[in-house]
């Protein structure tokens, strides 16, 4: 490779490593321009946390129809394509969410949630997939960089979310703005993506893996399981947190955003710097540490009697929830050869807990107040951190030869 071809490479791969940040970063802004102001929603729509569940319930149900299948979405368009139907699919979706709370529409609500949970599988796969991609390029572990860019665009998100609560902006407004700033980033930040190449398979070799197989993958389930209970510490944090600081503990509804803003801003930070605590001490070790972490801020936060030591809880909730769907991705994506398939999978099986799980967090806070129903999440936490060993950095050729 000459000299000007390898720089040539060099600016192409942090082009596609900035490009790839920015479209985690915009993710994460509309995820939490949703999240923070969920209280504001049912105050509109004069639901209680139960029915609110069940409508967060279509955004879950419509990420876990698509994402199964965004893999083979992903080896048919490549990621720059899928990220931009999945952003024109969400400012779509957005659109129908503004429009249906403008009129107090129960049903518009739902069905617009419903595509806009199609939306964020398909982006959310297709950004993971090239993340992997220039990770594996780059041979050093930037994953949660990029999982610090979504919830750095979430902190922007929940601040926005509680300045215009605090102002009185209807939420409409808010979201019709958000899907401008989506359509214009998604549809320019991919370009700039790793060219997308189809793979051949060289002769004499077995093909590679379809995404049926990676479900039949005992590494690849475990690890699904592990992220499965990881992440419903991030998800139960993203959906409930602001609702729980106003119900448990009496803060007002822009309080309660920037409780919500506080966890996120300790998970961006975990994950900006995460990448080098990865490096030292090995997947397994932080996976167990962030479960612990995440256990103890947990509790801190729901027991605690004032706002100030909730906030603290929050803050170390929020570290425990860093870095365990990065290693998730960064795991399932060891084999370059079967990455689409099997972080397709590991992506499904996380879901299944980050975005059905809050929902049904809803239905116990009918019982028992969202509050106190924070506490259930602790049992597939202390899972994920007994089947931790399962993201053990896998031992393939292409990792050998880069060694």
């Amino acid at each position: 490779m000459s000299l000007n071809t390898g720089t040539a490479h060099e600016a192409g791969l942090k082009a596609a490593a900035v490009a790839t940040f920015v479209v985690f970063g915009i993710n994460g802004l509309v995820f939490a321009s949703w999240a923070a102001r969920i209280p504001a929603v049912t105050e509109t729509l004069q639901i209680t946390s139960g029915q609110m569940g069940t409508l967060l319930l279509c955004t879950a149900v419509g990420s876990l129809l698509a994402l199964p299948t965004a893999g083979l979405v992903v080896g048919r368009l490549g990621t720059a394509n899928t990220v931009r139907l999945g952003g024109l699919l969400a400012a779509a979706a957005g659109t129908g969410i503004a429009l249906s709370l403008a009129v107090a529409s129960i049903p518009g609500t739902a069905v617009s949630l419903f595509f806009f949970g199609i939306a964020i599988g398909l982006w959310d796969v297709s950004q993971n997939i090239e993340g992997a991609d220039v990770e594996h390029k780059m041979r050093r572990t930037i994953m949660p960089q990029f999982h610090a860019a979504f919830s750095g665009g979430a902190f922007v998100g929940a601040l926005i979310g509680a300045g215009l609560s605090n102002l009185g902006v209807d939420l409409p407004v808010h979201l019709l703005v958000i899907v401008g700033i989506v359509v214009v980033v998604t549809m320019i930040a991919p370009r700039y993506f790793l060219p997308h190449i189809p793979t051949a398979t060289p002769a004499g070799e077995a093909k590679p893996a379809k995404g049926p197989s990676a479900w039949r993958d005992s590494r690849t389930l475990l690890i699904g399981v592990v992220v499965l209970g990881a992440t419903l510490t991030e998800g139960a944090g993203n959906d409930w947190i602001a609702k729980a600081s106003v119900d448990g503990l009496g803060t007002s509804e822009s309080t309660g955003a920037l409780m919500f803003a506080l966890f996120v801003l300790a998970m961006t930070a975990m994950r900006f710097f995460g990448g080098q605590v990865i490096d030292k001490y090995g997947r397994v070790a932080v996976l167990r540490a962030s479960m612990a972490a995440a256990a103890a801020g947990l509790c801190l936060f729901v027991l605690a009697g004032n706002v100030w030591l909730a906030a603290a809880g929050a803050a170390l909730w929020g570290v425990g929830a860093a870095l365990a769907f990065p290693m998730g991705m960064s795991a399932a994506a060891d084999d370059p050869k079967h990455a689409a398939a099997r972080v397709s999978v590991v992506s499904t099986l996380g879901y299944i807990s980050f975005l059905a799980g809050p929902p049904l967090l809803g239905y116990l806070g009918d019982l028992t107040g969202i509050h106190l129903a924070l506490l259930a999440i602790l049992a597939p936490i202390l899972l994920a951190l007994l089947l931790a060993g399962a993201a053990k950095p896998l031992k393939t050729k292409q990792s050998a030869e880069a060694a």
